[in-house]
């Protein structure tokens, strides 16, 4: 378990690395990506966040690259083991549930390092918090607690079906997934659709030096967690009935 724990701290930090990383290009001032256009940066950070996974499921295939606490219940809810060899356990979720945390941290500390002269300069407070984590475009919590759900069932439920289908496109499959998912239902909410993904950074955003960063929003916080785990669980159990 030390070394699946490894697995997936690596293979949670590189996506995240990626994911704030185009973030980052897109939003913060004086970037080289700064600027690009409402659609064409969307589609940009999208495409980011897909390469992102494409490059961590890679990375952490030791471990079955879960690289997501809610793929990680999904597969539980489906009686799947998680990895060759790892048996779905109660125990074994909370083992990949800490990596993931600490591989999201880790990964937007990173990012963060990597643009901190664009972190220094003046900007808009929301922008800085929106490299790190989700908001929605309209705040209503039971709404946007609704998408991430739909959005997790969608990534879980075809990830789990990937598995149990014949095909060669091995984590770009996921990757081009991840993008659909992020084009077509993460406008409202940002698409967390990974617990980790957004509480890990959320952390980093409140610890880490960065000038004017402001609030890190954690009257919201509870949405981008409980959403996708409760859509994980959904699509696990529904992939169980159904495949």
């Amino acid at each position: 378990m030390a070394e699946i724990f490894v697995s997936e701290v690596l293979g949670t930090a590189v996506l995240l690395l990626f994911g704030c990383g185009v973030v980052a290009n897109a939003i913060l001032p004086a970037t080289k990506g700064f600027g690009g256009g409402g659609g064409g940066a969307w589609l940009m950070i999208n495409f980011g966040w897909g390469l992102g996974v494409f490059a961590g499921v890679f990375v952490a295939f030791k471990s079955g690259a879960h690289i997501n606490p809610a793929v990680t219940i999904g597969l539980l809810a489906n009686g799947a083991e998680f990895a060759p060899g790892v048996p779905g356990t109660f125990g074994n979720m909370l083992i990949y549930w800490a990596a993931q945390m600490l591989g999201a941290f880790l990964g937007a500390v990173l990012a963060w390092m990597a643009y901190k002269q664009h972190f220094d300069a003046e900007g808009p407070a929301a922008a800085k918090l929106g490299v790190f984590s989700t908001g929605p475009e309209i705040r209503g919590y039971g709404w946007n607690f609704v998408t991430e759900v739909i959005g997790t069932f969608v990534l879980v439920f075809v990830v789990i079906a990937f598995g149990n289908t014949p095909n060669e496109l091995g984590p770009l499959a996921v990757a081009l997934l991840v993008v659909g998912i992020g084009a077509s239902i993460g406008g409202p909410t940002g698409y967390a659709i990974n617990p980790a993904r957004d509480l890990g950074p959320r952390i980093a955003h409140a610890l880490l030096p960065i000038p004017g960063k402001g609030s890190s929003d954690w009257a919201y916080s509870w949405v981008p967690i409980a959403g996708p785990l409760v859509g994980g669980l959904l699509a696990g159990l529904a992939a169980a009935l159904y495949m």
